[in-house]
């Protein structure tokens, strides 16, 4: 009898040391998913040199990945759902690995664009794999705050990190590694997961619903599409045409996902009230990190004068601060709740953002860069830890994988809002206030974020009212927290 206790012990602990290590490897996917949506951004301008890409071709390097990636992030939460979420997730993966190698050894402007669409498409079915396989392993108690806390870090210490990492590599090696990079975090990825994480799918019907497909995967692509032409001025017809055309269409979609038998979008996914809060703070922290980011580097490197790798440098002060914010809330998630770390972090983001505002032409980052680049760490560590539980809370098996889509959705979409519409108000202040001079782009950034520290206190009031879970969820001790799935 002995012997058998002892034995099960033994399995009992090697089954949470394989958690912690599944954790590893799905956190590596999603961070790898977050670094590509900014990494390619500071070799844009030798990229285009050395392939002769025109002005308006460049952006879409950038635009293809964040399009399909937000087009198609639904479907892809619905085929995890269905066909297996661990089977997805290796095959997505290790798609992502062949279009990674194929961007990087592009020779045509087509090629390279046509990379980066593959890379968004196989994304979005990576991401809220990755997402929903994590409920898989954690399903409940302390080590699920934990594993959420870390797993919730990775989109800000991600999008940073691409930042300095396309610095280094494009300054120190080639920009094709910007691609290349990419395949050994997508294969170790991969063969983490086949080896440490069990299947799951949902039970039940498995009928796609093609006409919400057709409305969600052209809906948010016209309002990716829409918000990403914005920067370019708001009264551009291919900026409004097609963000007016994408509300009408998630307008038409809500209609039909509440009819129709076996929806893509279950409406009680999104309209219970604490997940909804988690919704809502990716909107509008994507929107303040992607967005408020990209003003950021530009200050430092065209004001400032910094490199593309000193500029990647200069933002990690940000997410060592987040990495370490995170690690205290998680810790003391079972004594705060969710209420107060998702209230108060947007009251440090959108202090940083203020201190932003004093930026100018003869500034210094000493004094006007790394005090709010600090609190904006403190700030996304206290909002990222709970979000990526509450988008989870209290889930049904069934639609698992689909609110991990949404979380992702949420957050591109917020982000490319973010860059559209800081990059509109930033040209036109610098233009009122005398055009290219250093003095001009510094006035157009300051206006920039006095507009996102507006956007990140929006999320306070949001978690004030709509989050009601306990303490006792992340305390396990609570009988309502979200089910095992699979």
């Amino acid at each position: 009898m002995a012997t058998q206790l002892a034995s099960a012990d033994s399995k009992q602990e090697i089954s949470a040391k394989g958690r912690w290590w599944a954790l590893v490897f799905l956190a590596l996917a999603q961070f790898m998913v977050v670094l590509d949506g900014t990494i390619v951004n500071l070799a844009l301008p030798r990229l285009q040199v050395e392939m002769g890409i025109s002005d308006s071709t460049r952006s879409w390097v950038v635009t293809a990945y964040a399009l399909t990636f937000g087009a198609l992030l639904l479907l892809g939460g619905r085929i995890a759902d269905f066909w297996g979420r661990k089977r997805t997730f290796v095959v997505a993966a290790a798609s992502f690995a062949v279009a990674s190698l194929i961007g990087g050894i592009a020779q045509e402007a087509w090629e390279l664009i046509g990379a980066r669409a593959l890379q968004g498409l196989f994304a979005a079915l990576l991401a809220p794999a990755a997402l929903a396989l994590l409920t898989v392993s954690f399903p409940g108690g302390k080590d699920r705050g934990t594993a959420f806390a870390i797993f919730g870090s990775i989109s800000g210490v991600g999008a940073a990190a691409g930042v300095l990492l396309g610095g280094f590599l494009t300054d120190y090696v080639s920009w094709r590694w910007c691609f290349f990079v990419n395949v050994p975090i997508a294969i170790l990825a991969m063969v983490g997961v086949m080896a440490k994480v069990r299947e799951s799918k949902a039970e039940g019907p498995s009928k796609y619903d093609w006409p919400g497909v057709v409305l969600a995967a052209l809906g948010l692509g016209s309002l990716v599409y829409g918000f990403t032409n914005a920067e370019h001025g708001w009264d551009a017809p291919e900026a409004w045409g097609f963000i007016a055309a994408g509300v009408v269409m998630m307008v038409l979609f809500v209609a039909v996902e509440k009819r129709v038998q076996h929806p893509l979008l279950p409406l009680r996914v999104a309209t219970e009230r604490n997940r909804a809060a988690a919704f809502l703070a990716s909107f509008l922290a994507g929107a303040v990190l992607i967005g408020g980011i990209l003003l950021i580097n530009y200050y430092i490197q065209i004001v400032l004068g910094f490199a593309p790798f000193i500029a990647g440098i200069a933002s990690l002060p940000m997410t060592v601060v987040l990495i370490v914010t995170a690690a205290v809330v998680a810790k003391n998630l079972p004594k705060l709740g969710a209420k107060i770390p998702t209230a108060v972090g947007p009251v440090f983001m959108a202090a940083a953002m203020l201190w932003l505002t004093q930026v100018s032409a003869d500034g210094t980052y000493a004094l006007n860069m790394l005090p709010a680049l600090i609190l904006m760490g403190v700030g996304l560590g206290m909002v990222f830890v709970p979000m990526q539980n509450l988008a989870l809370f209290g889930i049904d098996e069934h639609d698992a994988g689909v609110a991990s889509a949404l979380v992702n959705a949420t957050q591109q979409i917020g982000g490319s809002l973010g860059i559209a519409l800081f990059s509109t108000i930033a040209a036109a202040a610098t233009a009122a206030a005398g055009g290219s001079t250093m003095a001009a782009l510094s006035t157009g950034y300051s206006a920039v974020f006095l507009w996102a520290a507006g956007v990140a206190i929006l999320i306070t009031p949001l978690a004030l009212l709509l989050i009601t879970i306990t303490k006792k969820t992340f305390s396990g001790t609570d009988e309502h927290q979200p089910i095992h799935l699979g």
